[in-house]
């Protein structure tokens, strides 16, 4: 058995360091985690969700009733602008002002109500608060609350969106 005779500090040998590393890049991780939780909103996640369960039934009873009227809708982009052209199959009676709200998929944040106003014969139009890219989820209502239409939209396509109400079944 050997005695080492130069008799340096622990903090002069390299073992201590290399086993403290472990645990400090954790606690480092641990910390940027927590940054990112706090800072970012996934916003998926609602404190209603058994409220929102229950609005179902009210939700397709007004899907069903554009249906029976025959409701069909073109939304048209230019812009922040954006027009709607409204049109039916029966006599429906469209309002003086319709409700289009834009909601992103995965960021609640983003959504936007826009509120439209007729210019006549079926045309709405409005302007969207911030600028729009990517694929959207759109619904049409009318402030009675009666009857809505809903879509898919990739705000980047030229096309005019085409939604059209589903007849009952």
């Amino acid at each position: 058995m050997t005695l080492r005779s130069d008799n340096q500090p622990w903090y002069k040998e390299r073992w201590p360091w290399i086993l403290m590393a472990g645990p400090a890049v954790v606690i480092v991780a641990g910390i940027i985690t927590l940054w990112l939780a706090v800072v970012s909103n996934d916003g998926l996640v609602t404190d209603d969700y058994y409220k929102q369960g229950l609005a179902v039934n009210q939700q397709l009873r007004r899907e069903h009733q554009a249906g029976s009227l025959g409701l069909r809708a073109d939304v048209m982009r230019a812009g922040p602008n954006i027009r709607l052209l409204i049109g039916s199959d029966g006599e429906a009676k469209l309002p003086t002002a319709i409700t289009l709200k834009l909601a992103h998929p995965t960021r609640a944040g983003q959504d936007q109500l826009v509120q439209m106003t007729s210019e006549g014969q079926g045309f709405y139009s409005g302007k969207m608060a911030a600028e729009v890219t990517g694929r959207w989820l759109v619904s049409i209502e009318d402030p009675a609350g009666e009857w809505r239409l809903q879509g898919e939209w990739q705000a980047d396509s030229e096309e005019p969106l085409r939604l059209v109400a589903k007849a009952d079944k």
